[in-house]
């Protein structure tokens, strides 16, 4: 199975109505489309949704307005870079947990560790692959019980749910990646989504240079028109995805690989990646296989994360790949 960017062949007509639409009404910025794909994004996961040119942009709005300046901010180191990344340019310092095996997430008691070691204001929490974090119960509990703002990385889990509930529910911010690879894709942008109203009101402002009183200093991290117009459809879109790619699994995929990632009762994963403990020939790789605190050179030992970087490996498995 080839890889294809999750679209829908029949949505390019739509798609190319849209586009029209917005060169004729003179507006390819801060216009209706971005209102519309937030709006959308909103309804489908119950929570303000805020649009970015890029899951960084989103990242920072919800650090800084959380204050994490000076503090240290713990996150997984099985995640791609961006998440460490995040935290040091927000001005905080970064510190790593490790890992659980059967689901490549964060392991709710190296978080209790490692809160008792460092401290910390915030922690990250990554759903890889897809799936929601299995241990995001206890995750959220501890967080709550120690007074600790939870950010989740939901730049896989784009129709992960677990019992009904979205990524991004659990905490107090959620961000999604809209990259060229991701379930669904508008190329490049980002979305913050949240209860927390006036977080949204501060990342609507922090992506637009604190627009109009500039109390908030932000940059630009805007949504273009012509972006937002392909969230719409994806959007619209992600409940076919999702489905294709669960019955695809089932059907030609879970009879043939026992040693895979197994979910709970009651979650559906969105398949960003379809992840076996098994060494295979059409393997598409790992979905990390350089973990971060290696990467930043953290002189301390994660077992299961490194444990997780030789182990793993993804079958394909693409929206009506060829």
């Amino acid at each position: 199975m080839r890889f294809t960017i999750g679209f829908e062949i029949n949505d390019k007509a739509k798609l190319f109505e849209s586009w029209n639409d917005i060169i004729e009404s003179q507006q390819w910025s801060e216009g209706q489309y971005t209102k519309r794909f937030e709006e959308k994004w909103s309804d489908y996961n119950q929570l303000h949704a805020v649009a970015f040119s890029s899951w960084a942009g989103a990242a920072l709005a919800a650090l800084e307005f959380y204050g994490v300046n000076g503090h240290t901010v713990l996150c997984p180191s099985n995640t791609f870079m961006a998440t460490p990344l995040s935290i040091i340019k927000a001005g905080a310092t970064v510190e790593f947990v490790d890992s659980n095996k059967n689901d490549l997430c964060m392991s709710c008691d190296d978080l209790k560790i490692k809160i008792e070691k460092y401290k910390p204001k915030a922690v990250w929490v990554v759903h890889i692959g897809g799936h929601i974090a299995f241990e995001i119960e206890e995750i959220v509990r501890l967080c709550r019980e120690k007074g600790i703002i939870l950010l989740e990385d939901c730049a896989h889990a784009h129709g992960a749910s677990w019992n009904g509930e979205k990524a991004g529910t659990w905490g107090d911010a959620g961000i999604y990646s809209f990259y060229a690879t991701k379930t669904i894709s508008t190329g490049e942008g980002g979305m913050l989504v949240t209860k927390n109203t006036n977080l949204a009101e501060f990342a609507r402002q922090y992506r637009n240079y604190g627009k109009f009183d500039h109390k908030v200093e932000g940059l630009n991290y805007r949504m273009n028109e012509f972006t937002a117009a392909i969230g719409c459809i994806q959007t619209d879109r992600l409940d076919d995805i999702i489905s294709w790619k669960n019955e695809y699994a089932e059907k030609h995929l879970n009879g043939s690989y026992p040693k895979r990632v197994k979910f709970p009762a009651g979650m559906i994963s969105g398949y960003y990646k379809y992840i076996v403990f098994d060494s295979i020939e059409k393997s598409t790789g790992k979905v990390y296989d350089q973990s971060c605190h290696r990467i930043m050179g953290k002189n301390y030992v994660l077992p299961n994360t490194d444990w997780i970087a030789q182990n793993h490996w993804c079958v394909p498995l693409y929206y009506k790949g060829i």
